[in-house]
């Protein structure tokens, strides 16, 4: 399900927690990215106004970054755009919503899309990316499993003939 998420709604809530205060725009970004990619899905994240003036940092999020950036401009707010994707989408009941103000979320229950409140999405998301699992190691005899002379070992252990 793509995701729609209010930027600085998400944003000046998670700047509240003590170890994220300092978190801009671009780690917002890269945090949400690497979210999206573990839950293998895509979102678009929505700034109001025209953002930082130098974007480059934006760039750094890379060719896998699963989020897609928008600034609303000067002239509209990141409520109008998100109202928009919602309305041109082609399958509403498909997306999700990110966002706390109650215009978006009456907007999203108009087209069926699902609204989850920015506390309830941060604190979802932040659950789910300190728990995951860790890649196990595993010795590549596992892999590769046993030679030979090793089988033969064991064979013997057990009391196995091997002709």
């Amino acid at each position: 399900m793509p995701v729609i998420i209010d930027g600085y709604n998400l944003l000046r809530l998670v700047q509240k927690i003590e170890q994220f205060e300092y978190l801009d725009e671009v780690g917002l970004c890269r945090i949400l990215s690497d979210y999206l990619r573990y839950i293998q899905d895509h979102g678009h994240v929505v700034f109001d106004g025209t953002g930082p003036r130098d974007k480059s940092d934006f760039d750094l999020l890379g060719d896998l970054a699963a989020i897609e950036v928008y600034f609303s401009g000067a002239d509209y707010s990141a409520d109008d755009v998100i109202e928009e994707k919602i309305a041109d989408s082609t399958a509403p009941s498909s997306l999700v919503i990110v966002s706390s103000d109650r215009v978006l979320r009456r907007a999203a229950a108009e087209k069926k899309a699902v609204s989850v409140k920015s506390d309830i999405f941060w604190n979802g998301l932040v659950t789910l990316l300190e728990t995951r699992r860790k890649p196990v190691y595993e010795p590549k005899a596992k892999q590769k499993g046993i030679t030979d002379p090793e089988a033969d070992q064991w064979l013997g252990f057990f009391g196995i003939k091997n002709d």
